[in-house]
């Protein structure tokens, strides 16, 4: 079994809201094994015997009524994500919050981003994932040029960002 975890875009915002408790009972009702969600953004973890990306999408988009693209890492892959420290410029504290961008495929070869000074930074682009930090502003906000991030990307791609703080709680 392959422990999976899948990062739910664009949940919880506006009218497409799901409980996190009925996310749980659907995975189980999938067949999904030790399942868990984590934070009321669209984290859960499971084990799997397959890759359960379709699956799962196609089951949310019946129950809830509106399609909500998974992007799915196993452990593993969580794992090596963590280990690969990709903020160890930036300590734990500071005027900024640490994120990652996860896709679901790989990026296109050459692929090259910018941030916005002041605003936020591209850390570091790996195959599928883009780490970023959005500075802290002076209304508080954080990196609020990163809502715009995704003009940047090649049109369809499918990416969820997330908090870094949540990564290492989702193998807990």
């Amino acid at each position: 079994m392959t422990v999976w975890v899948a990062f739910l875009r664009a949940v919880n915002v506006g009218k497409r809201q799901m409980k996190m408790a009925e996310l749980k009972a659907l995975c189980e009702e999938l067949g999904y094994g030790r399942v868990k969600t984590i934070l009321a953004s669209g984290n859960v973890r499971f084990e799997a015997d397959h890759d359960p990306k379709a699956e799962l999408e196609a089951a949310i988009e019946k129950r809830w009524g509106f399609l909500s693209e998974a992007v799915m890492r196993s452990d593993d892959e969580i794992t090596a994500m963590l280990a690969s420290d990709p903020f160890s410029a930036y300590p734990d504290e500071g005027p900024f919050h640490r994120y990652v961008m996860m896709f679901d495929r790989p990026l296109p070869a050459g692929s090259a981003f910018t941030g916005i000074a002041g605003d936020h930074d591209i850390v570091r682009v790996d195959r599928r994932d883009i780490y970023l930090v959005g500075w802290r502003q002076p209304d508080g906000r954080h990196g609020p040029g990163l809502d715009k991030f995704d003009r940047q990307l090649e049109k369809g791609a499918i990416a969820t960002m997330r908090n870094w703080n949540t990564i290492p709680k989702v193998l807990g």
